[in-house]
């Protein structure tokens, strides 16, 4: 069946049967804000960037205890060396759990690409850190195991000059390659995408894409 970029077409989609019957699967945040891993009780530590930017928080006092006044969080991204990661592992554990699916953020609102996005250059674990395709890697062993794998995607980028700018061409320049590389190279049974409320759907040409 085919359907209109519009969302009166888009929500008669069916929900696919695998995921209905799915009763349990895994959602992973992990990027280089794992590396101070850390946040106030109640907030999300994957916020660390935009969080240490307020001065008078608690996330700014830790950093300059920790890290130094002069420690930017670009600086975190060459500690982010994923030494532990056994996606082998990992993919048993998940399906010995009883997971029918496993979810990874590929990206984050930092903009941090856990594979090797070109609209990411020298940001993503391929050209720092881990020198390694984190997504790809997990998701070829979570296959192996018949489990399905999908992937977190953030549309909106905080400190992204083109996003503050001009979100509009942000959306068509940078977010939508993006979007689309990240598809035609992993195939994911999910895309979960968030960091939409800063603008409607138009701005971020969502129908254009679902369809």
């Amino acid at each position: 069946m085919l359907y209109q970029p519009n969302w009166e077409s888009l929500d008669s989609r069916p929900c696919p049967a695998w995921f209905d019957e799915a009763k349990f699967g895994i959602f992973i945040h992990w990027g280089i804000y794992s590396v101070p891993a850390w946040g106030p009780k109640g907030q999300y530590a994957e916020w660390y960037w935009s969080a240490m930017n307020d001065r008078e928080g608690e996330t700014w006092k830790f950093h300059v205890r920790a890290y130094g006044e002069q420690f930017r969080y670009q600086d975190f991204a060459s500690h982010f060396k994923a030494e532990m990661f056994e996606p082998e592992r990992w993919a048993d554990l998940f399906a010995r759990s009883g997971a029918r699916y496993v979810a990874l953020t590929s990206k984050h609102h930092d903009g941090f690409c856990l594979w090797p996005s070109r609209q990411s250059w020298n940001w993503n674990s391929v050209d720092i850190g881990p020198h390694r395709d984190l997504a790809g890697d997990l998701a070829g062993a979570i296959r192996q195991r018949g489990l399905k794998m999908g992937f977190y995607y953030s549309l909106y980028e905080w400190y992204r000059p083109l996003y503050l700018e001009d979100p509009g061409r942000y959306a068509a320049e940078h977010m939508i390659p993006q979007l689309q590389d990240l598809i035609t190279r992993y195939e994911p049974s999910i895309l979960y995408t968030d960091g939409e409320w800063d603008h409607p759907s138009d701005i971020w040409q969502s129908t254009l894409f679902l369809e």
